[in-house]
């Protein structure tokens, strides 16, 4: 029976000090966490602060951090997935780190948030381009999807989902302003739709705006192929670890055979 330890850590932005990381990698490696998975927004400090930060501040964070799950992940022999800032020649990019005890990967965010409130679009100098496959690895067997939160609501990233016969997809979120309802049940619906684990890591903490706060609440959570919520977090810093089995995914995948439908109409 193949088994994959999945965890997700549940933390407002840590700042320059990380040092609570290490107390949560005991627990996860003690419960044999083969992965784990930072919101957004977790390793540096939300986009609407960073503007009043310097350059050299920001990129200072990300270098340290990177730096110290590049230890931990050595340590604890686990895999990190994780958003951070990128400093180049033409400003901030917003990306996705993979550190594992071998190497380092990217995957830069394709699509941001274009709106007034909220433009990312706007902020970082992520290019627009025809969309590429998301980062994708295989780990105990299992076929893993890194997706940017945003990235959820477009159906590109979904068919390949299914192209690719991806077993979990991480979900590094900043979700807010009491979107609770919708998120949980457009994460249900896609892990039914598709046959395979979601797990979601959304950030905490606040941030005033023009006298209006924004609350990141949390939420972070575990939902297995028949779109049921296996594990919730509250709105507490807190982890969440849980063992996600293969035959789930293939039980589901054969019973509703909606791949099955669309390799007869030579759909894939």
């Amino acid at each position: 029976m193949k088994q994959l330890v999945v965890a997700a850590l549940q933390l407002p932005t840590l700042g320059m000090n990380a040092t609570r990381l290490d107390f949560y990698l005991k627990q996860a490696c003690g419960r044999g966490a083969n992965v784990i998975l930072l919101g957004e927004y977790v390793l540096n400090h939300f986009f609407k602060e960073i503007e009043s930060m310097s350059i050299n501040m920001v990129k200072e964070q990300s270098r340290k951090h990177i730096e110290l799950l590049k230890q931990l992940s050595a340590k604890y022999d686990i895999v990190f997935i994780a958003p951070i800032i990128a400093t180049q020649k033409d400003g901030y990019h917003k990306t996705i780190i993979k550190i594992t005890p071998k190497g380092i990967s990217y995957y830069e965010q394709q699509i941001l948030l274009p709106y007034a409130h909220w433009n990312e679009k706007k902020f970082f100098a992520n290019p627009i381009a025809p969309l590429k496959d998301p980062m994708i690895f295989t780990i105990n067997g299992f076929r893993v999807m890194v997706m940017a939160g945003f990235e959820l609501h477009f159906d590109p990233f979904w068919e390949k989902v299914t192209q690719k016969k991806i077993d979990i997809v991480l979900l590094p979120t900043a979700s807010t302003f009491g979107s609770h309802n919708r998120w949980r049940e457009i994460i249900k619906t896609k892990a039914f739709l598709h046959g395979c684990f979601i797990l979601r890591a959304n950030r905490l903490g606040e941030y005033s705006d023009n006298e209006v706060k924004w609350r990141f609440y949390g939420d972070t959570m575990l939902v297995n192929p028949e779109g049921e919520v296996v594990m919730m977090l509250e709105d507490k810093e807190s982890m969440l670890i849980e063992a996600i089995d293969k035959a789930e995914i293939t039980e589901h995948r054969k019973s509703w055979g909606f791949e099955r439908e669309l390799k007869l109409r030579k759909e894939l």
